[in-house]
């Protein structure tokens, strides 16, 4: 009894094809960091506008335009806005950095797109990776340099 259900199972098994009508969409993968901000980039040709985290540019970087324009900055210097669209997920950091991590990873994806770009993208300081980050705090310190205010008696 139990054999006859396990042969049914791997019949019906069989019988189901997964069936995908989806077309597989070609995009260009890159990441950017800055400080402790991660950004992974995909840059599609079919698509248009920039997804952050599953929310539109504009609505990502609410009421903050000089980071649009940080972001969207490779793709405008390029002359391409119009032809390219990305996916991105960010994490780490604050918005600024966010921003300047997604401005790195847009202009390396740029850059495995067409090596043409990279000469001009350099020039503007778009593909140097901003190496500061926040220097660790010290034992016996408050902060990295601070040290506990000292008193004479």
């Amino acid at each position: 009894m139990a054999t006859t259900k396990k042969v049914e199972n791997k019949k019906i098994a069989k019988t189901r094809k997964k069936t995908t009508t989806a077309v597989k969409e070609h995009y260009i993968e890159a990441v950017g960091r800055r400080k402790t901000a991660v950004a992974r980039i995909r840059l599609y040709t079919q698509k248009k506008g920039i997804e952050v985290n599953s929310q539109d540019l504009k609505d990502y970087f609410s009421g903050l335009s000089n980071f649009q324009e940080k972001v969207l900055s490779p793709l405008e210097k390029m002359k391409v806005a119009d032809k390219f669209g990305a996916t991105v997920k960010v994490e780490g950091g604050g918005v600024s950095a966010q921003a300047e991590a997604i401005r790195l990873g847009i202009s390396r994806a740029l850059v495995k797109f067409n090596t043409d770009f990279k000469k001009r993208l350099r020039r503007f300081g778009y593909l140097t990776r901003d190496p500061r980050m926040v220097e660790r705090k010290k034992y016996g310190l408050k902060k990295a340099r601070r040290a506990p205010q000292w008193a004479k008696r």
